[in-house]
């Protein structure tokens, strides 16, 4: 196997799991790092499946705690279970809805690097705004997210469809608007990620079997645990940093790579 093709599965891989669940866009990273190294893996966009599969496992395993004690609640019919459970696939809905619909649409016009970079910086100007004038948090837990507030959020969420959006940021910013707690709102975020990430990988593998190519498997399990460690390395961090300083690092470096991605872009 080539070494540096190697290093780019490496490398592509740590993209994914350390931008999957910071609100600066994973799609859009990868897209422009792609573009930068020159890197194409295997047809059908298998790889980019894959490495997505590994940061949302990577969640499951932080996570797995709540999970299994949650299945437990549903089990034994325990109210907090089923309010927290109904919330997720509340939230989940608007972007399932959406995406099956408009998914050939928004892979054939908006996968472009121009796109994306455009994207960053508008999310990061919305950050800056949301956390600039957000009112004080009302829910200070994941279990307290109400089905109203789970269902604007997912419709926020449907926003991250747009590459270069990001949709931690979009679910995340758009529970802060509704006076959901930073960490809670981030935490939220993650959980409604298992779900949809998993739909949408389901649905790209679906959409794209007869052009999957699996020879490149070396290459495609690189990346697969490269995401996986980097996501789980990063999530607990992003939780503990966000709660003291809130996102704006993140507002403004949006702004940084998407401009520097556009002067690029335009420099070609």
């Amino acid at each position: 196997m080539d070494l540096a093709l190697i290093w780019k599965a490496v490398l592509i891989g740590v993209i994914e799991g350390f931008t999957e669940f910071l609100p600066v866009s994973s799609t859009g990273h990868i897209i422009l790092a792609e573009e930068v190294l020159d890197f194409e893996g295997p047809p059908g966009k298998v790889f980019e499946i894959v490495i997505q599969l590994g940061a949302i496992l990577a969640i499951c395993f932080l996570y797995r705690a709540k999970l299994i004690a949650t299945a437990a609640g549903l089990v034994q019919r325990q109210a907090s279970a089923v309010r927290f459970t109904a919330a997720i696939v509340v939230a989940f809905l608007p972007a399932a809805v959406v995406g099956v619909f408009a998914h050939k649409a928004i892979k054939t016009l908006l996968f472009d690097a121009r796109v994306v970079a455009v994207a960053l910086i508008v999310g990061g100007i919305a950050i800056l705004v949301i956390e600039r004038f957000a009112q004080r948090p009302r829910m200070k837990s994941v279990e307290e997210v109400g089905l109203k507030t789970a269902f604007l959020i997912g419709l926020c969420q449907c926003l991250a469809m747009i590459p270069g959006v990001s949709r931690s940021g979009a679910t995340i910013m758009g529970a802060r608007v509704f006076r959901v707690d930073r960490a809670a709102a981030a935490e939220f975020s993650f959980f409604l990620a298992i779900p949809t990430m998993l739909g949408a990988t389901v649905y790209d593998l679906y959409k794209n079997w007869s052009t999957l190519d699996w020879s490149g498997g070396g290459v495609i399990a690189i990346g697969f645990v490269a995401a996986f460690l980097s996501a789980a390395v990063v999530v607990g961090p992003f939780v503990r940093f966000i709660s003291r300083h809130g996102f704006g690092v993140f507002a403004w470096y949006r702004i940084a790579l998407g401009a520097l991605a556009l002067a690029l872009l335009y420099m070609r």
